[in-house]
């Protein structure tokens, strides 16, 4: 495991769990949101964006954390192992409404509110943007590890083992 996406909704505990593998295996993590956030909440353009996803995945080593569907498939093609976390919406849920007001490594700025928006986000993933992810795993499946965690739990259980 060299190349290693980590995708799943947010709340899920995806960055919580990057964190862990990449001290596990001294893996360089790069989070999606704080490439594509800048500090004042605005956000790089998407050609910004693509450029700076592009120059990351050229790099030798690293786990990649964040769903950004767009470009979700560029990842997939150069990944060696792909870890989805696949919680139930209410746990992703409460995930994401705990680390309000908690200051992030993983993201610019500080969340003071849970934003209706970002609710029907998360409870509308399972159908909306789950399915696509699911085909384009389906697709690369050949070639790449896929891990598929059905709670925290089985990440925690996953971390402990001698996976590698």
């Amino acid at each position: 495991m060299k190349k290693i996406i980590i995708i799943g909704c947010s709340g899920s505990g995806k960055s919580t769990f990057a964190r862990k593998l990449s001290a596990k295996l001294n893996v360089p993590l790069y989070y999606l949101d704080m490439i594509w956030h800048k500090p004042n909440k605005t956000t790089l353009t998407e050609q910004e964006f693509d450029q700076k996803l592009n120059n990351l995945i050229r790099k030798d080593k690293w786990i990649i954390d964040g769903n950004y569907q767009r470009t979700l498939e560029m990842r997939l093609k150069k990944c060696d192992t792909v870890f989805l976390l696949d919680i139930p919406t209410h746990i992703c849920l409460e995930g994401a409404k705990s680390r309000i007001g908690k200051q992030r490594v993983d993201l610019p700025w500080l969340e003071t509110e849970f934003e209706e928006d970002f609710a029907k986000w998360i409870n509308d993933f399972p159908e909306k943007s789950l399915p696509k992810i699911m085909e384009l795993l389906e697709k690369y499946k050949e070639n790449k590890q896929i891990i598929i965690f059905k709670s925290r739990e089985e990440t925690d259980r996953y971390l402990k083992s001698n996976f590698f």
